[in-house]
C-alpha cells in the first residue's frame, strides 16, 4: 500500500480527480429522486481528507509518456468515496521551459470492471474517464448502471457529468426508476442547482427521443419531455398517448401530474404558434369492462387518475 505518493509530482491530484469523477458519476443519476449530495466540487478540490492508494501490481510513473498508472485491482479512495478497477491511469503535462507553475494532471481514466462506490451509491462501467480541462466525466461500457437507495439509472452509451454546466446526462435507451416511477428516453439530462443547504439537488430532467413515462397507474409517451422534480410534474410533446387502465388519449401536448394523478392533454402546448391538433380519446365502458373481467373485477372500488381533454382553443 501506498499512502500519498509524495515521492511522484502532484500526487493529490491523481486521487482527488478520480474521487471527483467519482462523487459526479454517483450524482449522474438522472432520477425522479431528490439526492441530498453532501460534497460539491468546491468541497472535494479542498478536502484535506488522507488520500489513498492500492494496486496489487504496484503503481508505475512513465516520464516519457507522462503518466501515472496504477496496475491490479486498483483503487483510489479519501472519506468515504472509492474508485475500483483493473487500471487507473493519470496523464500530465509540465510547465513550457522557463514558465512557472507545477506539474498538472489533465486527464484521468479508470479502465477494466470500474466500480465507483459512495454513500449516495455505487456506479458501474468498463471504463471512466475525466477530462480536468473541460470538466467532463463519462462513464462506459456494456453494463453501465447506477444504483442507489432509492433509484436505477442504466444506458446504453454512457453516463456523463458536465462539471461547468451542472448536468448529468445519460444517453442510449436511458432509463431511471424511482419508487414506482420510471422514465425512459433515447437522452435523459437532469439539471442540478443548490438547494437550501448549498448542496446540489436535481431540479428538472430533460428527456428527447421516444420519451416515455410509467407510474403505477398510467402509462404516457411522447417524442420529448420535461419533468419538473419539486413539482412531481411532467410535460410530453410530440404525438402525445396517455393510457390509464384501458382508456386512451391521443394529443400532442400534455401535462402529467405525478402527485395527483391528474393528467390533461391538449392538441399544443399553450401559447405555441400553429393549428392544434385534434384531441382523441377513447374510453372502454365500465359495462364493457366488468363484462370482460367478470363478476369481480380486481381495483373495481379503486379511483382511477382523472384525466382532462381539451386543445389550446379551450
Amino acid at each position: 500500500m501506498i499512502r500519498g505518493l509524495q515521492a511522484l509530482p502532484s500526487p493529490r491530484r491523481l486521487a482527488a480527480g478520480l474521487l471527483l469523477a467519482a462523487t459526479f458519476a454517483v450524482i449522474s443519476a438522472a432520477s425522479p429522486g431528490r439526492p441530498a449530495f453532501g460534497q460539491s466540487v468546491e468541497n472535494l478540490r479542498k478536502s484535506d481528507q488522507p488520500l489513498e492508494i492500492n494496486a496489487d501490481d504496484g503503481i508505475e510513473w512513465n516520464r516519457n509518456d507522462k503518466t501515472y498508472i496504477a496496475r491490479g485491482n486498483a483503487r483510489a479512495a479519501s472519506g468515504d468515496v472509492e474508485v475500483l478497477a483493473d487500471v487507473l491511469t493519470a496523464y500530465y503535462r509540465e510547465p513550457d521551459e522557463g514558465a512557472e507553475g507545477e506539474t498538472e494532471i489533465f486527464l484521468l481514466e479508470a479502465t477494466g470492471n470500474v466500480r465507483i462506490n459512495s454513500p449516495e451509491g455505487s456506479v458501474y462501467g468498463d471504463k471512466g474517464q475525466y477530462k480536468l480541462d473541460e470538466q467532463i466525466f463519462v462513464m462506459t461500457g456494456g453494463d453501465l448502471r447506477l444504483v442507489s437507495k432509492d433509484d436505477v439509472v442504466t444506458a446504453r452509451d454512457s453516463l456523463e457529468y458536465w462539471e461547468g454546466q451542472r448536468k448529468a446526462v445519460a444517453r442510449g435507451q436511458a432509463h431511471a426508476t424511482h419508487e414506482d416511477k420510471q422514465i425512459k428516453a433515447d437522452v435523459l439530462t437532469a439539471n442540478f442547482r443548490e438547494d437550501a443547504e448549498g448542496d446540489l439537488a436535481v431540479h428538472r430532467i430533460d428527456a428527447v427521443g421516444n420519451v416515455e413515462i410509467l407510474t403505477a397507474k398510467e402509462y404516457a409517451r411522447g417524442r420529448k419531455g420535461v419533468y419538473f422534480v419539486d413539482e412531481e410534474r411532467a410535460e410530453l410533446e410530440g404525438e402525445v398517448k396517455i393510457t390509464q387502465g384501458e382508456n386512451q388519449l391521443d394529443g400532442n401536448y400534455a401535462e402529467v401530474n405525478m402527485a395527483t394523478g391528474i393528467s390533461k392533454l391538449l392538441g399544443a402546448r399553450p401559447g405555441s404558434a400553429g393549428q392544434p391538433t385534434q384531441v382523441k380519446a377513447l374510453v372502454l365502458p365500465r359495462a364493457s369492462k366488468d363484462k370482460e373481467a367478470g363478476d369481480e373485477v380486481p381495483g373495481a372500488d379503486e379511483a382511477a387518475p382523472a384525466a382532462e381533454a381539451g386543445d389550446s382553443g379551450s
